[in-house]
């Protein structure tokens, strides 16, 4: 089987997570540079076998647009012109950064590992596939 790869956009950096080949089990692969999400995934793709993105939908609880709905429309599109082939699917971001900040809490993390913002991007892409994982079981 092949992962499923989420992605946590944000203007600066995007926290990426992936499932295990068998779609059990989610984990934190690592924090890129936003203007670096492209590179990365390409040379990701070469070694790993993912069937589907993930990627968090930033809407308010009313379900309007954000200010950063846009960014992450122009990063689909994006992902789209460069990996054609491979679905995409959009799921609710909503307080997947406060569930990480608050994860981090109960792991024992330092205050100065809690304030790490590369951590929390990735921790957040990783509860939105867990989420994603639970819909679908």
């Amino acid at each position: 089987m092949s992962r499923i790869l989420a992605i946590d956009y944000g203007l600066k950096r995007t926290g990426i997570a992936v499932t295990d080949p068998l779609q059990i089990i989610a984990t934190g692969l690592t924090t890129v540079d936003s203007r670096e999400l492209i590179g990365f995934l390409k040379q990701y793709f070469i070694t790993e076998q993912v069937e589907l993105i993930i990627i968090g939908e930033p809407k308010n609880w009313d379900n309007s647009d954000t200010h950063a709905t846009p960014l992450v429309e122009k990063c689909i599109r994006e992902l789209q012109k460069h990996f054609p082939s491979l679905p995409i699917r959009k799921v609710d971001e909503r307080y997947t950064s406060k569930m990480a900040k608050d994860a981090m809490l109960e792991m024992g993390l330092k205050k100065k590992d809690r304030q790490n913002k590369r951590l929390v991007d990735e921790i957040a892409a990783t509860i939105m596939l867990q989420e994603y994982l639970r819909s679908v079981s």
